[in-house]
C-alpha cells in the first residue's frame, strides 16, 4: 500500500485517540478551556485529514458521512480497517 496513504490514515488515527482522550477529561472537567481549545484543534486537523484522504483514496464510513466519487468507491478494497501496518 502507498506510503502517504498509510500515513495520513496514521495520522487520523492518533488525532482522534487524542480527541477521545480530551472528550473523557473534558466529561469531568467541562470548564478547562485549553483542554476544550486542544480538542477544537484536533477536531479541525482530523476534518481537514479525512477530508484530503477520503479526496484520495475514498471513503473511511459509510452510510451518508462520506460522499463518493464515481464508480462507488466504497466496495473498492482494502476497507480502512482491513490495511495491515
Amino acid at each position: 500500500m502507498h506510503k502517504e496513504r498509510l500515513d495520513m490514515l496514521s495520522e487520523i488515527m492518533k488525532l482522534e485517540n487524542c480527541c477521545v482522550d480530551l472528550n473523557l477529561y473534558l466529561d469531568t472537567h467541562p470548564t478547562d478551556q485549553n483542554a476544550l481549545m486542544q480538542y477544537n484543534t484536533y477536531a479541525c486537523q482530523i476534518r481537514v485529514l479525512k477530508d484530503q484522504y477520503e479526496c484520495m483514496y475514498g471513503p473511511l464510513s459509510n452510510f451518508g458521512s462520506a460522499q463518493s466519487q464515481y464508480p462507488f468507491k466504497w466496495i473498492e478494497n482494502p476497507w480502512p480497517w482491513e490495511i495491515e501496518y
